[in-house]
């Protein structure tokens, strides 16, 4: 099944969408200068209202490693999501410091940046077009791509059956397509989440065809 991850969510009305829509994962920018930051006291807040079987990603940009750590040994996360300058370095750090999996975030700009993606110590790699501002990715430089991806990008209820059925994603993430007017909507959220898994039945029904 093609993993779903709603981002940016920072209000308790948010959660209870995510909590009737049912994605995999949600997640939480710690970024200081994201416009969806929301701190770690209130994250905690926030993870008690999320129903348990939905997994909450932290997002974080150069935070110091135990920084992070921190927060997954409190349990306010259960995964850590890297979209800043870490190198393996770092990943190697924090992987010494946890066992909860950590997600490397890569901007995809030209063709050959997927390749350089390939190579990430993280346990799981996301694929962006940039960070969180709804460009889209070109999706013809991932045509071929071996590893296991969640594809990011200017996705939306509109183009995300579309981008599932092309290129078979291990899991999808969305922000800034999920929202009007800056802020989480709860039937964008329902809409996009439906739409992924009707394209995951989908493919699973023409494959059994063949």
């Amino acid at each position: 099944m093609t993993r779903i991850k709603l981002c940016g969510l920072t209000r308790e009305q948010d959660i209870e969408a995510a909590n009737r829509t049912r994605p995999d994962l949600i997640g939480f920018v710690f970024a200081a200068k994201s416009r969806r930051h929301v701190t770690p006291e209130r994250a905690k807040e926030l993870r008690g209202l999320l129903d348990p079987s939905i997994r909450a990603v932290g997002v974080f940009v150069d935070e110091p490693a135990d920084h992070v750590a921190a927060l997954l040994k409190e349990g306010v996360i259960d995964l850590a999501q890297l979209h800043g300058h870490e190198d393996d370095t770092y990943v190697e750090k924090l992987k010494g410091m946890t066992d909860a999996p950590i997600l490397q975030a890569f901007q995809i700009r030209s063709e050959g940046d997927p390749a350089a993606a390939s190579t990430s110590r993280a346990d799981l790699i996301l694929l962006d077009a940039g960070a969180g501002d709804g460009m889209v990715l070109n999706w013809e430089w991932l045509k071929g791509f071996d590893r296991p991806y969640y594809l990011a990008g200017g996705l939306n209820p509109d183009n995300v059956a579309q981008a599932v059925s092309l290129l078979h994603p291990y899991g999808v993430d969305v922000s800034s397509g999920i929202e009007t007017d800056g802020v989480k909507d709860p039937d964008k959220m329902q809409c996009f989440v439906e739409r992924v898994r009707a394209a995951h039945t989908a493919i699973g029904s023409h494959r059994q065809q063949k």
